[in-house]
């Protein structure tokens, strides 16, 4: 299984950015939650430091997995702290719900 997990954790201000730039690169799906949490940069005017983000999660094989990853720092850049995080994670299973089968790695 060639599969790669990738996920980010980006600014909810430019969500809309890294959505249209992933896709017009063609990638076939992806979700995306609302979260908060903090890092590299801390609300301290938060009771809780949080900040609010948007996390993407995308599974893709991974001969496209670093382009994808590429493209949403490229759209997601602001040059400030909180700008966020990708990570490249290996995927060692994936089912198909609907069919209860193991993914072949030429369908997503």
């Amino acid at each position: 299984m060639d599969y790669r997990k990738v996920t980010a954790i980006i600014r909810r201000d430019v969500l809309e950015k890294v959505e249209r730039k992933l896709q017009e690169m063609g990638v076939q799906g992806i979700s995306v939650t609302k979260v908060k949490g903090y890092g590299e940069y801390v609300d301290f005017y938060s009771r809780d430091w949080m900040v609010n983000h948007a996390r993407i999660e995308i599974f893709t094989h991974e001969i496209n997995a670093d382009a994808i990853a590429q493209a949403i720092m490229e759209a997601a850049h602001m040059g400030l702290k909180g700008d966020g995080i990708v990570a490249v994670l290996p995927v060692e299973k994936l089912y198909r719900i609907r069919t209860r089968a193991l993914a072949e790695s030429d369908e997503i």
